[in-house]
């Protein structure tokens, strides 16, 4: 393959002996949220032609199990700090309609815990439920544990059973509430409130089922003054309960920037540093032989929607609230974020694309409508579909730019993923570049007699083309032309794309 074409050239060595971590599922893990219409509009719609029995919209299912979403967090977000979980229980008829105050909406509880239950289990996802550690605490989060998880005999599990789900739900993953040092949150807390509360909470939930996993709240971001103070205080009160702490990131190009905003992921790979280092800190302080790893449960672009939710009318049940309408450089950042992530798969170990339909989310649909696939689909489902393995730390020397907010970052973006029962290899690639194609060698001599079987490419000659309902026009192509010759692939990466090169043994 000529590089005459272009003088941008990239070199990478992939090797088994370059294990970084076996990379858990749960990392391409989504988001529902009582917000907007995610659920209501969104996953159900009673008066849709497409709803099943339950109002459940089969034409969204088919799209996310597409996606083979392994775990999908519930029911918030910040709409979790204000919900009383008892009022989405029982039946239909007897269900209260409430102010919504994190969002301002009415909140009709059509949709609750044995539901949203029902439907995951039906898509093939596990849950992670959020506990209200807002207006609530201690005794709420370990009634709705009982109510999801014990078998019966007590008070909360038969009533369950009298709601008609015989069967325990068995929730493994639960989170100590959401967001709390936020000032947008109902009860909002500092880190020693939050860590006082989140230590008895996940102590009592404990005692109530110890097998479950526990997630800890970090910062709601890196803008935030006190990170990642907040996460040394906080851990030093849940480091021995939790088994996780959380993560939450969105990045935007309001200032219109491509080549800046496409080396946002640098800031995401900073993020996971720091929070890492800082769990190590107060490992070393504790004198404990735990590793807590991360639950990255919030990432996406955010930053469409702004000024259409700043004129939205309060008190509506399912406004189309937060209804990014995302364009295919969104999708190369994604991308570049997934591929931030299974760099570090030996500390993220659970990750949630926020969200799943409608609210800044991968599947749109329309009421009483269709359903369509988002730009940021793509990368999303190639991740999960051939990202489950061993990642695989690439050396990579790549030509490098400079951006407004960072400097020395490489054209090449790429992760690599190993799956060795089935004897595949997958190469995860995004070239930064606007303008230029980019070369690509790989040395893959450690993987003897494995030859390409398809180079899977995300392009568009126009950063801001979307898909719509009538038309998909950004979506990907198995023409990418990568070659594997004398151990070593050689693929032409197109300008400002998305590629999975796909290597199998012969």
């Amino acid at each position: 393959m000529s590089s005459a074409t272009t003088g941008l050239k990239a070199k990478m060595v992939v090797d088994k002996a370059f294990k970084i971590a076996e990379i858990d599922p749960r990392i391409y893990g989504s988001f529902v949220e009582h917000l907007g219409r995610a659920v209501y509009g969104g996953i159900y719609e009673a008066a849709h032609p497409a709803a099943d029995t339950y109002g459940f919209r089969n034409d969204v299912k088919t799209l996310i199990q597409e996606l083979n979403v392994p775990i999908i967090r519930y029911p918030g977000g910040n709409f979790v700090s204000g919900y009383n979980w008892e009022d989405g229980v029982g039946p239909l008829a007897d269900r209260p309609k409430r102010l919504e105050l994190a969002w301002r909406t009415i909140e009709p509880n059509e949709v609750g815990t044995n539901e949203f239950a029902r439907w995951a289990k039906e898509i093939g996802s596990e849950v992670m439920m959020a506990v209200n550690l807002g207006t609530r605490g201690v005794d709420a989060a370990r009634n709705l544990l009982e109510y999801c998880n014990h078998p019966g005999g007590s008070y909360w599990s038969d009533l369950r059973r009298s709601h008609g789900y015989e069967q325990p739900h068995k929730i493994k993953t639960w989170c100590l509430g959401n967001e709390m040092d936020g000032p947008w949150q109902i009860g909002q807390k500092t880190a020693q409130e939050y860590g006082r509360i989140a230590y008895e909470t996940a102590k009592a939930m404990r005692l109530v089922d110890p097998t479950i996993e526990l997630v800890s709240c970090g910062s709601s971001s890196t803008a935030m003054p006190t990170f990642p103070e907040w996460e040394a205080i906080t851990l030093d009160h849940t480091y021995e309960v939790a088994d996780y702490v959380s993560l939450h990131q969105y990045y935007g190009n309001r200032d219109h920037d491509s080549a800046n905003f496409l080396a946002r992921s640098m800031d995401m790979e900073h993020f996971i540093r720091t929070v890492a280092s800082t769990c190590d800190y107060v490992k070393a302080k504790k004198r404990s032989k735990k590793t807590m790893y991360l639950s990255f449960d919030e990432w996406n672009v955010w930053y469409h929607s702004n000024d259409t939710d700043a004129k939205i009318d309060p008190w509506t049940i399912g406004p189309p609230q937060l209804e990014d309408v995302y364009n295919f450089e969104d999708a190369l950042l994604v991308g570049s974020m997934l591929i931030t992530m299974l760099r570090h798969a030996d500390r993220v170990k659970m990750a949630c694309l926020a969200q799943l339909v409608n609210v800044i989310a991968p599947i749109m649909t329309e009421n009483g409508g269709r359903a369509w696939r988002q730009t940021i689909f793509f990368p999303y489902l190639h991740a999960s579909r051939y990202g489950r393995g061993e990642s695989l730390l690439p050396i990579v020397d790549s030509p490098k730019y400079d951006a407004q907010d960072y400097t020395d970052v490489p054209y090449l973006d790429s992760a690599v993923v190993y799956r060795a029962e089935e004897e595949e290899l997958t190469i995860f690639a995004v070239n930064r570049h606007l303008d230029e194609a980019l070369e690509l060698q790989c040395d893959v001599r450690g993987f003897e007699d494995y030859r390409i079987i398809e180079h899977i490419v995300l392009e568009h000659e126009d950063l801001k083309a979307v898909n719509t309902a009538e038309l998909e026009s950004v979506k990907p192509h198995s023409r990418g032309g990568a070659e594997c010759r004398d151990g070593f692939v050689h693929a032409r990466l197109s300008k400002a794309s998305w590629n999975v090169i796909r290597l199998k043994k012969a």
